[in-house]
């Protein structure tokens, strides 16, 4: 997974990460770095470190002398990225599963609560963020950068499209999905965890059908 230069960069990625997810940061329009400095209120090195990275993961389009565009959205990629997905999270989960330690372990725990009180809250944002955490911590239990690097892009652009075709329903679903990952790893059972990867994979992709025949 590409990592930011430092901890300012970091800050500066999740914030613009989390702003274009959440469609604060509308798809196709088109901002300055400028914009984005004085929105975050930290500095051009940080920003622009962020956003290099955000180019790299297709979400910002950086167009010299024109600013920098965000990224469309079209319902119909929505399938294509979860397609790209299947195999990457099944490694991913197979992995995590044979090398958690206690730490992760633990982690995943707290994160999979999170994921749960905001379901119950209602909570998308909330949701969101517990999302990202446990694909976070299962890319780090999984100990395998080059499968990790390949899926954080397309989890970023799968949240987003969820985010804006889904927003009303399915956190309850998913919820179920990603609990019945996450207790596969714990247990350490590899065929388990593989098989629930591709049970939420095939229930994203059913969303993104469906998302897809009401357009």
């Amino acid at each position: 997974m590409e990592k930011a230069s430092d901890p300012t960069s970091a800050r500066a990625y999740r914030a613009l990460e989390r702003m274009i997810v959440t469609l604060e940061l509308p798809p196709g329009s088109v901002l300055t770095q400028a914009d984005l400095i004085e929105r975050l209120a930290l500095g051009r090195t940080p920003v622009r470190e962020a956003i290099q990275r955000l180019a790299w993961e297709g979400l910002v389009d950086v167009r010299p002398r024109s600013g920098l565009a965000i990224a469309p959205l079209h319902v119909s990629d929505w399938m294509l990225v979860i397609d790209a997905r299947m195999g990457v999270e099944t490694v991913l989960a197979r992995s995590a599963a044979r090398n958690i330690m206690p730490e992760g372990a633990s982690r995943l725990r707290l994160a999979a609560m999170a994921m749960n009180k905001a379901v119950v809250a209602g909570n998308v944002l909330a949701f969101l963020e517990a999302d990202k955490l446990v694909d976070e911590i299962i890319a780090a239990a999984a100990e395998n950068i080059y499968a990790a690097r390949v899926a954080s892009p397309l989890q970023t652009h799968s949240r987003r499209f969820w985010y804006r075709y889904q927003i009303d329903s399915g956190l309850a679903q998913s919820a179920e999905h990603h609990v019945g990952l996450i207790g596969a790893i714990l247990d350490g059972d590899e065929k388990h965890a593989a098989r629930e990867a591709e049970r939420l994979m095939a229930m994203l992709r059913k969303l993104a059908e469906q998302a897809r025949a009401r357009r």
